[in-house]
């Protein structure tokens, strides 16, 4: 009988675990949201206090890192397992590169609106197609991956900065901090475009969690699951451009986070790759968050550009993490 009790309490325990966890991260999460609204000018004031002008130019802000954060750490993992490498990333393999020249190249034809975050989109998924084909037919392991996806996005920043040297516009002069992955250029792309496109992109990658599981044992074990392996990739080519793209378009081209964040949760707390992506995209949205807050506060007058900030941090990771899966 005391067994039976014990069994039961139990199981309603590991029930309730979840909502706890969710509880606590929508708590963190609020939280985290009004002490940002609050930050500027070098200081934190109580947002309920901010006055019309103040709140239009801080809550875009906000939102487009939550959004931009969410994006590139959830495609982030569904890169990973597509290429079944950990080290795979939106700005290491090219694909922001190629959304960041997508959307210069629209603003040099003197284009905008929905063109912008269409660019991004089309951009992305054409280098990330490009890549993909050349890690199925020519090989090349992990380095031949993170070569070619260095020689990509070397290439993409090339034609952006030969693009923006010779043009004339303001518009396009501005963009130089954008490209560095600012969030103060917020409102530069109307949200709305770019939040259909995010959406888009997780109703098409989260269903395929359990696919991404059978791709990341290898093309052989996955066939032999009955995972179609071909459409599998190409749905989540798609959906990764559509994350990218729509974050390329809103704060630029930003590294290392898609990288970071998946790779952390799954040596922490592993799990299967839908809830890897759900908890990524959670932690990616608060992280970019508070890197851009703390930036902010900290280098008062000066904007830096989260990009940046993000660089000095996934530098260091990266080698650890290139280290790590070298020795397995």
């Amino acid at each position: 009988m005391a067994n039976t009790i014990s069994a039961s309490i139990s199981t309603q325990t590991r029930k309730h675990k979840p909502s706890i966890y969710y509880i606590t991260a929508a708590v963190i999460s609020l939280l985290l949201i009004w002490l940002a609204l609050g930050i500027g000018f070098g200081e934190w004031s109580s947002p309920s206090h901010l006055d019309d002008t103040i709140w239009q130019l801080r809550y875009p802000r906000v939102v487009t890192a939550l959004l931009v954060g969410m994006a590139l750490s959830v495609s982030g993992a569904a890169l990973q397992a597509l290429f079944e490498n950990p080290l795979a990333d939106p700005s290491l393999i090219g694909t922001s590169g190629g959304a960041a020249l997508g959307v210069v190249l629209v603003l040099a034809l003197g284009f905008g609106g929905i063109g912008i975050p269409l660019a991004a989109f089309t951009g992305s998924v054409l280098v990330c197609l490009f890549i993909l084909a050349c890690h199925r037919f020519l090989g090349g392991g992990q380095m031949g991956l993170l070569i070619l996806g260095f020689v990509i996005s070397a290439f993409c920043a090339a034609v952006v900065s030969l693009i923006l040297f010779m043009s004339d516009d303001m518009v396009l002069r501005s963009a130089t901090n954008w490209l560095s992955g600012s969030m103060a250029e917020a409102g530069f792309v109307p949200l709305r475009y770019s939040i259909i496109s995010m959406v888009l992109g997780l109703a098409i990658l989260l269903p395929l969690g359990r696919q991404l599981d059978g791709l990341m044992l290898g093309e052989a074990a996955a066939k032999s699951l009955g995972i179609k392996v071909g459409v599998v990739r190409c749905l989540v080519v798609i959906a990764s451009a559509l994350l990218t793209g729509a974050a390329v378009s809103l704060a630029g081209v930003i590294g290392f986070i898609g990288m970071m964040v998946p790779n952390l949760l799954a040596i922490l707390f592993g799990g299967g790759r839908m809830r890897l992506m759900i908890w990524s995209g959670w932690l990616g949205a608060i992280l970019l968050l508070v890197i851009d807050g703390a930036a902010r506060h900290v280098a008062y007058p000066v904007d830096v550009p989260v990009g940046i900030v993000l660089a000095l941090l996934g530098g260091p990771f990266f080698i650890w993490l290139f280290v790590r899966s070298s020795r397995r």
